[in-house]
């Protein structure tokens, strides 16, 4: 996990910002294979949209070929809502740059389904190629997303009852009015997130200082959803100075002095090529035609690992088993080199017995040899 400290809110939003444009300049995006952003609401990331929207105007970045998939949306208001999360995108950042209409995704939080509609909306991420870079915000108890305390780490995107916590801080977007903040909203789940590419988180101010403390020098823990970073393999969280209040000194150096030896080697992340690109496109499997083979043990069942794995190789696994050659009944006689050989190796107990009676008989310390003698 790569941490960013900046002294204020300002240089962290143009750390992010300047961060994401140059992922997707490097990513160098086409029709064919767009970048796949991920993208949050909040007062959080109000700062790297505009700084995004400052540099698509300054003619640095194009927004064309990029698709992008909100994080979440309330539920039981329209998607016209002032406060509604569609309205938040369109005001603060969509509007003012060159994405396609066609290639925003936010969830629907007035769909007829809201079950239906959580699992097209993770059919749609998994058909854009998965999300290159997910850019995350947090609250104050640490959620991502609107993955509550307690939420799964195995979560998908789902209808979520929002904690009274968050309720409460959002109640500044409605007048602080309690009863006309939404109690429910549908959210991309942890492990959506965790499956994206990359993911980059920007925590702002002292109140969320706790929430980063739990992430970084503590454990993997439900209860902070956030914690679930650790187990992305390219996290990067990027924080003011005010974030860093709950942390031991040593470990804000520590991660300091990781950014000041990279930047001194010349480089500030380095990724896997098909991160930084994307993954090339699958090849089509050409069609495979099989003969028809008299025993079904070859085609009936297939196995998925045939189907996924080795398409040009159906049912390997399953290979036609050869014929067992008929059992021959076997004695340990038939062994013995001479047949007709059957004498036992050892005396038979009877003649054991009477070859031990025999030498009594004749011993001259025998008491029936005493008395024949008296």
């Amino acid at each position: 996990m790569r941490l960013i400290i900046r002294d204020d809110s300002s240089e962290a939003s143009a750390y992010v910002a300047n961060y994401i444009i140059d992922r997707i300049k490097h990513f160098g995006p086409t029709p064919a294979h767009p970048f796949v952003l991920g993208l949050p609401t909040g007062s959080s990331p109000l700062g790297v949209y505009k700084i995004l929207v400052e540099k698509y105007k300054a003619g640095e970045i194009s927004f064309e070929n990029v698709i992008t998939f909100n994080m979440d949306e309330y539920i039981g208001i329209p998607r016209d809502h002032p406060e509604s999360y569609h309205s938040f995108m369109w005001k603060h950042f969509f509007s003012h740059v060159n994405i396609h209409p066609n290639n925003v995704n936010i969830l629907n939080g007035s769909a007829p389904n809201l079950e239906a509609e959580c699992v097209e909306y993770e059919s749609k991420i998994k058909a854009a190629g998965g999300i290159d870079l997910f850019l995350a915000g947090i609250g104050e108890d640490g959620h991502i997303a609107f993955n509550e305390p307690g939420s799964s780490l195995a979560s998908r995107t789902r209808v979520k009852t929002l904690a009274y916590d968050t309720i409460l801080a959002n109640s500044r977007f409605f007048n602080n009015d309690l009863d006309k903040v939404p109690k429910m909203a549908l959210t991309v789940g942890v492990q959506t997130v965790l499956e994206s590419r990359e993911v980059v988180a920007i925590i702002l101010g002292a109140r969320k200082a706790l929430a980063l403390q739990r992430c970084i020098e503590q454990g993997v823990n439900h209860m902070w959803t956030l914690s679930s970073l650790q187990l992305h393999p390219h996290p990067m969280i990027v924080c003011d100075e005010d974030a860093t209040l709950e942390l031991q000194v040593k470990t804000v150096k520590y991660f300091k002095s990781i950014e000041k030896v990279a930047l001194a080697q010349g480089f500030e992340q380095i990724l896997p090529s098909k991160i930084r690109t994307g993954p090339s496109p699958v090849p089509v499997p050409q069609a495979i035609f099989v003969d028809e083979v008299q025993s079904p043990t070859i085609l009936t069942p297939q196995p998925t690992t045939s189907r996924l794995l080795r398409p040009a190789a159906p049912a390997a696994e399953y290979p036609v088993r050869s014929v067992s050659p008929d059992l021959v009944p076997d004695r340990m006689a038939s062994r013995l080199p001479d047949p007709t050989f059957v004498r036992r190796l050892t005396p038979n107990p009877e003649e054991q017995q009477q070859k031990q009676n025999d030498v009594v008989s004749i011993s001259p310390f025998s008491p029936r040899v005493n008395a024949v003698g008296a």
